[in-house]
């Protein structure tokens, strides 16, 4: 009885072992699956890159019909200072700023703004909203009246921010700076 269980187990890891060494990976499937995953990969760069230009051609269509100056970064965000502060100060990262604004799609269609939702006060690089806001204020100071034009991919990207943002929508700021303190580092 003894010898035929341990015959019984032997063989179960016969078949076991079996069974994995026939599900492992060899060479030739190994060569495809990178293949495959370059290919794969290949293919998101290009949609993204599509993408990209998709969206930049819809800012440029907005620039265009709104008749605004736009100074465009190399992040591909845009901006247009249509008030400017005559004496405020540069916004720098790690800087707290209070912001009035009004965010739209480039269809008109508005968003969210501080008339509803109260301003936003925020430290500039840190906290969690729009990449694009981050960076564009890096561009402004105290006071300043500004248009922001921000690629999706800097803003609410994919997915689009499940409310009122659809997804891959380049979105529109259109804010004002009320202040801008310096954060004190202890």
């Amino acid at each position: 009885m003894a010898l035929q269980s341990a015959f019984k187990k032997y063989w179960f890891l016969v078949v076991l072992f079996a069974a994995f060494a026939a599900c492992g990976p060899d060479h030739q499937n190994i060569e495809n699956d990178s293949f495959n995953k370059q290919k794969v990969k290949d293919q998101f760069v290009k949609a993204n890159q599509q993408v990209v230009i998709k969206e930049s051609d819809e800012m440029d269509y907005y620039q265009k019909s709104h008749e605004m100056p736009f100074v465009k970064t190399n992040s591909g965000i845009r901006y247009y200072v249509y008030s400017p502060s005559e004496k405020g100060d540069s916004i720098k990262t790690d800087d707290i700023i209070k912001i009035n604004y009004k965010v739209s799609l480039l269809n008109g269609t508005e968003c969210y703004s501080s008339k509803t939702d109260g301003p936003k006060e925020f430290v500039v690089g840190m906290e969690n909203i729009e990449d694009g806001l981050h960076k564009a204020v890096l561009y402004l100071k105290s006071g300043d009246k500004a248009k922001i034009l921000i690629p999706s991919h800097l803003a609410h990207g994919l997915l689009g921010d499940s409310k009122k943002i659809p997804p891959m929508s380049p979105i529109i700021y259109d804010i004002e700076i009320i202040s801008v303190k310096k954060q004190s580092h202890n």
